[in-house]
Parts: C-alpha cells; structure tokens; sequence
C-alpha cells in the first residue's frame, strides 16, 4: 500500500544522506516529500521527491519523517526516525555530540555496532525510542555508483592516482587555512590528481582560493558529490571532519591533519612540510595500517551491500506495526525543546 513519508533536514549536506532513502521509498510506490529548513532551505532533491513546506508538511500527515538533522519538528505526525548526518568523529562529548538525545525521536537507525551498542544502552535507560542497527543511507552509492558518477569524476586524472581534500568547518579543527600552500604545491607538481571540496559553512575566502586551483591536475566539487567523490579516489587528505570515517568504510588510507582525537587507521600529521612524505605512506600503506583500517570499519559501518536505506524503511515499519515494544512516553524536556521548535518556525498551529 502506498504511502506519504517525509523527509526532513536543515543543512545542505544532508541531502546526499536523504537521496538513496528517497530512492529505496519510491521503489517501493510510496509517495516521498521532503521539508527542508535553515541551511537547506533553498536547496531540494531530485524529481519526483516533491519539495513541500512547514504547512505542507503538518497537513500530510506522513507516515513517518525520516531527519538527517539532529532535531525533527515534533508537531508533524508520523513516527521520527534519526539516520544521523554523520560519523561519530569526537568532536565533542557524548553528552554533547553523537549520543545526546533529545527526547524526539522513535526510533535511531544506527551505522554500525560502535554506535548500535551506546545507542541500546540509552534506549534501556530511557526506554521512550527504539534502536536498530542498518547501516548508513548515505554510503549506499559508495558501494554502487548506479549513475557512473565517480567513474566521470576519475577520468580526467588519466591514469594518475587521486587524492580527495575535504575540512570541516569548526575552525579550532580545520585543515584547509593550513594545508593550501601545501595543496597548492602538490597540485601544481601534476604528479597527481587532487578532487577538492570544502564543508559548506566554511569561509567564502577559503571557497574562492580552493577553488582557484581547479585546472588539469585538479577539480573543486560540490557537497552533493560527495560520496562520488570519494569513491573515485584512493586516498584521503582531511582533518576532524567525518568524512574520514565516510573514506575508511572502503578500506582506503586516510592521511589526517592535527585530527582531534588520531587512531590507528589514520595517518596524523601536525607540520605541512610532511604533506609529501605523508601521502607517499597512503599510497604505499603498510599491512599494519591496513588491518587498522579495516577492524575500524567493521566497527563503524560493516555494510556493504549499498541496501542501508532499505534496512532503515523495514526498522521503520517493524516499529510502526508495534514490533519493537511499546515506547515510554517522551520526557518533559522533550516537550520544551517542541515549543522551542515551534517558536522558531514560527508555527502555533495544531499538529498533523
């Protein structure tokens, strides 16, 4: 039977996590919109996902809106569904980052058995949201390139291996101001293909200089091809962006600047001179780092079949027909934290 869910985030770089979810619905007939605020507003995805607003939203009554944000707007009907808009990189503290829980969602799909196990261990203490282990909807392409969109991004390279550049935004952590001369230098020598991007809320200054070194022996992309971008490439150059653990899920290298919290898998560095001498241990990368890259990947995100998103409609389904048990009812500051959404959206109107 067919029916409406809803997509739901407030960042640009969520849609490449929402796309092959959207995708999965459609083949299975159901009707998918989606709701996009704040840093995505503006932006949409694909036809036929049709592009709807806040009123839109509270009057379809979806089944269930699925959020790549870390807050869904809880005066929407339908179960809320977490898929997460990233890796657990340790940014910042549990209570903080990856593992607060705000009290709005039903059930966290979750990416791999390093989330899976805190997330269960939440659930049992709070018992008002569901977990279930599926992989991530956004590294379903990694493992398919249905649309040969890598392949076209690889081709101008020639021959020559590829290494992709991505920062994060939060300043104290990015690589990018660092790195450019370095970049540059590399770039310039030819000896390599470079695939460029930076996180969308990164300065507009340091988009016009990365961008400027676009030519034959490199190309500044866009955060919507992101995933293309990495699996067209060999190795990684990053920072504490969660990126790196998106690249180590292939079992590629990952070459790290001053990453917050260095393991096994990554190859750190703090100096730019060691760029060079850096990249040459990627691409030659020894049986130790090797098996490190791999372990941390089973952790992580063991899927390899690009059918996350598939695994994320049946947990939905399995708790909507009652199959997960019966959830507690939400806490009281989950009910705060509605009125606060609702105060900046604007919206006092009764929920769908």
């Amino acid at each position: 039977m067919m029916a409406d869910y809803l997509l739901f985030a407030s960042e640009r770089y969520a849609l490449p996590i929402l796309q092959p979810l959207a995708q999965a619905l459609q083949a299975q007939g159901h009707a998918v919109h989606a709701w996009l605020v704040d840093g995505a507003a503006g932006a949409s995805l694909p036809a036929p996902v049709r592009m709807i607003g806040l009123r839109e939203a509270v009057a379809l009554r979806p089944r269930a809106v699925f959020s790549a944000a870390n807050w869904v707007p809880t005066f929407v009907s339908g179960a809320k569904v977490q898929v997460f808009h990233g890796f657990n990189v340790e940014k910042r503290s549990d209570e903080r980052g990856h593992f607060r829980v705000r009290g709005m969602f039903d059930l966290y799909c979750t990416q791999g058995p390093a989330t899976t196990a805190p997330f269960q261990a939440l659930a049992a203490q709070a018992g008002h949201f569901a977990v279930i282990e599926t992989g991530w909807p956004k590294l379903d392409p990694l493992f398919r390139d249905d649309d040969g969109a890598a392949a076209a991004l690889r081709a101008p390279a020639n021959g020559r291996p590829v290494v992709m550049f991505a920062s994060t935004f939060t300043e104290r952590l990015s690589a990018a101001p660092h790195l450019f001369d370095a970049i540059a230098a590399e770039v310039a020598r030819g000896d390599r293909y470079w695939l460029l991007t930076l996180h969308p809320k990164c300065a507009p200054e340091l988009f016009e200089r990365y961008r400027a070194l676009a030519g034959a022996n490199a190309r500044f992309f866009e955060t919507e091809q992101l995933v293309a971008a990495q699996r067209a490439a060999d190795v990684l150059l990053a920072d504490t962006t969660s990126v790196v653990s998106e690249f180590v899920v292939q079992r590629k290298p990952v070459v790290t600047f001053r990453n917050r919290a260095p393991k096994p898998h990554m190859l750190d560095f703090d100096d730019p001179a060691r760029l060079p001498q850096m990249l040459a241990q990627a691409f030659a990368p020894s049986t130790e780092l090797m098996a490190s890259i791999t372990a941390y990947g089973d952790a992580i995100h063991p899927y390899r079949d690009g059918h996350s998103s598939e695994r994320v409609i049946d947990a939905t389904e399995a708790l909507l027909q009652g199959d997960l048990g019966r959830l507690r009812r939400k806490p009281l500051s989950s009910w705060l934290r509605a009125l606060q959404i609702r105060r900046e959206l604007g919206y006092w109107g009764r929920g769908g």
